[in-house]
């Protein structure tokens, strides 16, 4: 889904401040690309009754929980008991539904950290970020994994006025003071913009490396090397509640639908999803729908894409797109259509099973909008699916131990840029959980750690407000 950068002010007399609890539905959902061709392993039960007991209880099967199971098992000749509990089907929720984009963020809000929480921590995640795409093609190579991943060129093409100029003096200025890395990005100015990017009308154009990839076919995989070992993976088991501390033996009771199991650890890969069972994130990760598309193969010969966009049409507006081998795009965005028309589309949403109705026809024409060359190219919109991405309240990840809470942990709140974060971020976790090595060890971003501070804080940045009692 879409990925976070800088967000439009939003109007918030328009909210309503109550929100469903936020479990995912159970029923028909939209149907997105990546789920047309599915694993063995997409309704798989391990064993036909839930386990009892385990030593790591890994709730939620998308890309942080197949990563952390992964890692877990990555080197450790005797892994503890793991069991992976997912509410739907395995990969079902923001991952299965995203945009196929592995896009690190390099430059764009490296300032905005920077102003917020000093150069250094700032640069220290635009590093972490971009260490994630050659720890994916690594990922890959290694495990032989047959998920289409390219490793290619993001560009960033800025059509707006305002912010192209604001964009080309924070490049400057970060390549001024020297904290972010910054070699790897190549910027092109207004006069070859349009001739570099084929965007119409581009003011400019910054491009980096990045990736793009079939993340369904990548996270089943990593299941399937889980459950290969030992993992025990239950699918359409949704977590209802969690004691609220562990017995006196150490384990905490986990409830679902179909009995109670008991685990000494937790995991919650749970991202959207999270408050349903962790109630003290509530206000700290929000649930936001987006909307993506596949576009298919043009009937008409066209010029041939090559690189990842990201068309800029304002602050926070924006559409990013892969090409992908078969001549098939996927597409992602259109936030100009309802972002801050109408919140209640998309602030506090759990429900992928609808259209995000004012966004539903927004990708028909839309390559023969902006690009050069695709004007006859009879390019048509053939799938429309949302995805419920899990925001966080001050747009960093929350990721280690949870407060209070001895024997929990986290790695969710991705607010829709969870792709170039997931990879190393649940190796830091495996970690934790595995071998007790505290946080500032683990080289996850100092930023992302859960602290008391950060759990105490009534700031909602998705919003724009302190906090939801304004609302």
């Amino acid at each position: 889904m879409p990925s976070t950068d800088s967000h439009p002010k939003i109007k918030t007399h328009t909210m309503a401040p109550t929100f469903p609890p936020p479990f995912p539905p159970a029923g028909a959902t939209t149907l997105p690309f990546w789920r047309t061709e599915l694993h063995a392993l997409d309704s798989h039960r391990s064993t036909p009754d839930l386990p009892q007991e385990c030593e790591v209880l890994i709730i939620g099967a998308g890309f942080a929980g197949a990563c952390t199971a992964y890692h877990m098992l990555d080197g450790n000749a005797a892994p503890p008991g793991i069991v992976i509990l997912e509410a739907r089907e395995a990969c079902s929720g923001a991952t299965g539904r995203n945009g196929g984009h592995l896009k690190p963020d390099v430059y764009f809000n490296v300032g905005k950290f920077a102003a917020k929480h000093g150069a250094q921590a700032a640069a220290e995640v635009a590093r972490f970020e971009a260490s994630q795409v050659f720890a994916v093609k690594n990922l890959v190579e290694k495990e032989k994994i047959d998920c289409d991943f390219v490793l290619t060129r993001a560009m960033d093409v800025i059509l707006d006025p305002v912010l192209a100029r604001e964009t080309e003096e924070n490049y400057w200025a970060l390549k001024r003071a020297g904290v972010a890395a910054l070699d790897d990005v190549q910027f092109t100015p207004g006069k070859d913009a349009e001739g570099v990017s084929g965007i119409k009308g581009a003011l400019n154009v910054f491009t980096f490396t990045a990736g793009s990839i079939w993340p369904y076919k990548l996270v089943l995989h990593l299941l399937s090397l889980a459950v290969a070992r030992g993992v025990n993976l239950q699918t359409h088991t949704p977590v209802t509640s969690i004691s609220d501390s562990p017995s006196a033996d150490g384990y905490y009771s986990v409830t679902t639908p179909r009995g109670v199991l008991r685990a000494r650890k937790i995991v919650f890969a749970t991202n959207a999803y999270t408050a349903a069972i962790a109630p003290q994130f509530t206000s700290k990760i929000i649930p936001v729908r987006g909307i993506c598309c596949r576009i298919a193969p043009p009937t008409n010969s066209t010029p041939v894409l090559t690189n990842t966009v990201s068309i800029r049409y304002g602050a926070g507006l924006y559409d990013y797109l892969i090409p992908r081998a078969d001549g098939s795009i996927v597409v992602g965005g259109a936030k100009q259509t309802f972002w801050e028309q109408d919140p209640k589309q998309w602030y506090g949403v759990v429900d992928d099973s609808s259209l995000i109705e004012p966004a539903k026809a927004y990708f028909d024409g839309l390559m023969q909008r902006h690009f050069r060359g695709w004007e006859g190219s009879g390019a048509e919109t053939d799938k429309v699916w949302t995805g419920i991405m899990g925001y966080s309240s001050d747009f960093l990840p929350y990721v280690g131990a949870v407060p209070q809470k001895p024997g929990q942990f986290i790695a969710a709140g991705f607010s829709g840029h969870g792709m170039p974060l997931i990879m190393k971020t649940t190796k830091g976790i495996a970690e934790m959980v595995l071998k007790d090595v505290p946080f500032k060890k683990t080289g996850v971003p100092r930023l992302f750690e859960v602290t008391s501070e950060r759990m105490a804080s009534r700031k909602n940045e998705v919003l724009g407000t302190e906090g939801l009692a304004k609302l």
